[in-house]
């Protein structure tokens, strides 16, 4: 027995502007689409459910294409410095929470950018010491790949004028030798290894958290990395199976898995067989370089406003080539983290070395800085770029001091890659960004900061409405190989949908963000409704 979907307006995404009456849907795939009556007769005797959509506008479900869901989660448990306007507000902020702990209890903040701050100097190590008296404190920039720790901190993980910076990464030290507290990617787990292992409960519920928060913005599934950072691969796998598959809430996820933990997902899969519905171990993830904010980001020049670097490559060439290989001697694709066009030409040399097997696409998270040769060269591979319309939003203007407004060519070059032909899917970064996908639309079709921003940054990287709503449906569902059955509204598809207020083809792209969501529909069962209950869990 089936349900018949109706009277709203139905985008198939197909092709631009088609829409249909009506869909009928069985067993959690699309059984057909077209006129309301027709398909009322011709199904009579299947439909169990009609579902009145009373005028509001329904998609293919909205897949976020890159995330840290336990992360989100996390951050929604956690104290967030996101919204701190100043050093000063964000030191305030921690010495609140301090007050609120027992003596020696972590103290954890994420978020803070000081690229939103008028005075952009960043807290000391001594400045914090102020402010988090007897507790370690780390408190994560917002791109994750800085973090601020003070003395406290520093002395457990004996971090100090001697310490030699390990391998993929920085401890920034002042001009006496001295550790300021900035610790800059690999650093971060000098520090990170003496915090308390989080419980099984813990990643639990940083995980519902995370969808639940996922299904009230209309994300039916993404695909995410966690399984490296926490309770180790085999009780963070098995937390993402429980919550999807025994507490009741389905939710699509594509796991990338972190090359550290290969190794324990292939013992466990080779004693456990079962296969799940919602839940895909995917491509091996690789980090090549760092972030724009911090500076980490591997470029071809140095940066405009600190010549003496140029970035942070996580790995050497030849390491990643290494870590390419080995993923094709386990049957599978890569996944790989590059900002930067000189860690993005890293990636390309090792892709084009060691390509994948039949069938396989590779992805290439982020891409925000290019050059056309590299351009040309992505195009004769098999692989989807994974961008985030999103940091347009939260990276411009300050990007263009960092980097220098005229020293690239193609500065987060959206359209130009599509333009070339080259596959591109959309997602967030959560929660590095929002996880809301209207937000990754609107920057994606504006170019601007928000609504309320007159300034476009790149206008000639602008996406049509279409094209920006294709990277959320089609373009995460060509990041697994899964376009013959996600990503549209037709039959043999499954019955995935992001049903939303308003039609966003037909309103102000301003407007966007603050388009509501009706329904969130994942295996044809509705996981979200507005004025309801957000979850069945």
């Amino acid at each position: 027995m089936g349900k018949l979907w109706c009277n709203g307006i139905i985008y198939t995404m197909k092709n631009q502007g088609e829409t249909v009456e009506a869909v009928f849907t069985e067993n959690g795939i699309i059984k057909a689409v077209g006129e309301k009556e027709k398909l009322r007769q011709e199904y009579k005797h299947a439909i169990e459910e009609v579902i009145n959509l009373q005028g509001s506008v329904m998609y293919p479900g909205f897949v976020d294409s890159h995330m840290h869901l336990i992360g989100h989660g996390e951050r929604l448990m956690r104290l967030d410095l996101s919204q701190a306007k100043s050093k000063e507000e964000m030191l305030h902020l921690l010495e609140r929470k301090a007050e609120e702990l027992e003596e020696g209890e972590w103290l954890i903040g994420e978020g803070w950018n000081e690229n939103e701050w008028e005075d952009k100097s960043i807290p000391t190590a001594e400045e914090l010491d102020k402010v988090s008296k007897g507790h370690p404190l780390i408190a994560r920039r917002i791109c994750h790949h800085a973090s601020l720790a003070n003395s406290y901190s520093l002395k457990l993980a004996s971090i100090n004028k001697h310490t030699s910076n390990p391998p993929g990464g920085v401890i920034v030290k002042n001009s006496r030798k001295e550790p300021t507290g900035m610790l800059l990617d690999r650093a971060q787990d000098l520090v990170t290894a003496y915090m308390p292992p989080v419980s099984k409960a813990y990643v639990q519920k940083a995980l519902q958290m995370g969808i639940e928060d996922c299904l009230k913005v209309g994300l039916t599934g993404g695909h995410t990395e966690d399984l490296n950072y926490y309770t180790g691969f085999k009780e963070t796998y098995e937390t993402f199976l429980y919550v999807t598959e025994q507490s009741g809430c389905k939710f699509r996820l594509n796991l990338l898995v972190h090359h550290e933990v290969v190794g324990d997902m292939i013992q466990y899969m080779a004693k456990n067989k079962k296969q799940s519905s919602f839940v895909e171990l995917d491509a091996m993830k690789i980090f090549s370089d760092g972030s724009l904010g911090s500076r980490s980001a591997l470029l071809s020049v140095p940066y405009k406003d600190n010549p003496s670097t140029n970035g942070v490559a996580i790995h050497t060439r030849e390491e990643l080539q290494g870590l390419v290989k080995a993923a094709r001697s386990h049957g599978m694709s890569v996944a790989v983290h590059a900002i930067g066009d000189l860690a993005y030409e890293y990636v390309l040399e090792s892709l084009e070395a060691y390509p994948p097997k039949k069938g396989q696409r590779d992805r290439i998270i982020h891409a925000q800085i290019l050059r056309d040769d590299l351009i040309q060269r992505t195009k004769e591979i098999p692989v989807v770029l994974d961008v985030q319309p999103r940091f347009v939003a939260s990276d411009f203007p300050w990007v263009l001091d960092k980097v220098g407004e005229n020293t690239f060519s193609y500065l987060y070059p959206w359209k130009t890659l599509l333009q070339e032909g080259i596959m591109c899917a959309g997602g967030s970064d959560a929660p590095i960004e929002p996880v809301n996908p209207l937000l990754g639309i609107h920057a994606a079709v504006t170019t601007k900061r928000g609504p309320s921003s007159n300034i476009e940054y790149i206008p000639s990287e602008k996406l049509s409405i279409y094209e920006a709503i294709k990277l959320f449906t089609e373009g995460s569902a060509q990041a697994v190989c899964r376009e013959r059955d996600r990503g549209k509204i037709a039959e043999g598809y499954l019955a995935d949908f992001t049903v939303l207020e308003q039609d966003l083809f037909k309103i102000e792209e301003d407007a966007i963000p603050n388009v509501g969501v009706s329904m969130t529909v994942v295996d044809e069962t509705i996981m979200f409704e507005k004025n309801k209950e957000s979850s069945e869990f």
